[in-house]
């Protein structure tokens, strides 16, 4: 088996671990429950809220591009005068951020207040401007934990940038619509807030797993 057959299962794994990662982060209460409060606000329809979610989950991605991209290109200067040094630096960071997210949810006490009242009441702004508000809130607020995947493959080309920038917004948008829409059906927040707790636990095993994948395609 050439090293060739062996990189391309890895890349897959990384693609997927970027996935699922996008999606994990996505489950955050920041990054649906705005839309889900908005839209009983403005009394929006379905379609008019997952719209939204949409539009806010590619700008929030489109920012975090731009800042990977920033960074990439810093990482690979760096990597000039420190050859082979890139790929070990964001496994590291990759490391630091799985322990950070995972002992604090770890040490996180239990969510055992209700969450915000869902009440309707009528619209107080336009819906453009609740529109727009939305989207420029995700966009003014790029995913730190996706950018140290980012930096992981600055040495890898444009080519796979440009897959995990697509797998990041495909998980982003679809964690954002399913916990949006989950709670619109009637799903209690509190509970879905219960559940964000264990997912800082699962994303920071991700971010590990990913640092780990990142260290085994060095050898």
């Amino acid at each position: 088996m050439t090293p060739a057959d062996l990189q391309q299962p890895v890349l897959l794994s990384l693609l997927g671990a970027g996935f699922a990662t996008a999606f994990l982060h996505a489950a955050l209460p920041t990054h649906w429950l705005p839309f889900v409060l908005v839209g009983r606000g403005q009394r929006w329809t379905l379609p008019q809220v997952l719209g939204a979610v949409t539009a806010a989950g590619l700008a929030h991605i489109v920012t975090t591009a731009v800042v990977g991209s920033l960074i990439v290109a810093a990482g690979l200067v760096m990597d000039q005068w420190i050859s082979g040094l890139l790929p070990w630096a964001s496994a590291g960071l990759l490391f630091l951020f799985g322990a950070f997210y995972l002992g604090r949810a770890v040490l996180r006490a239990p969510i055992m207040a209700g969450g915000p009242s869902l009440a309707l009441s009528e619209p107080t702004v336009s819906h453009a401007a609740a529109f727009w508000g939305l989207v420029v809130l995700m966009a003014l607020s790029p995913g730190e934990v996706l950018l140290p995947i980012y930096l992981s493959q600055a040495t890898e080309g444009p080519l796979v940038l440009a897959a995990l920038t697509l797998v990041f917004a495909a998980g982003t948008v679809l964690g954002m619509a399913l916990f949006t829409v989950l709670a619109r059906a009637g799903w209690s927040v509190l509970r879905l807030e219960r559940w964000a707790r264990y997912e800082g636990a699962v994303l920071g095993l991700a971010l590990i797993l990913i640092g780990l994948l990142v260290v085994l395609r060095q050898h």
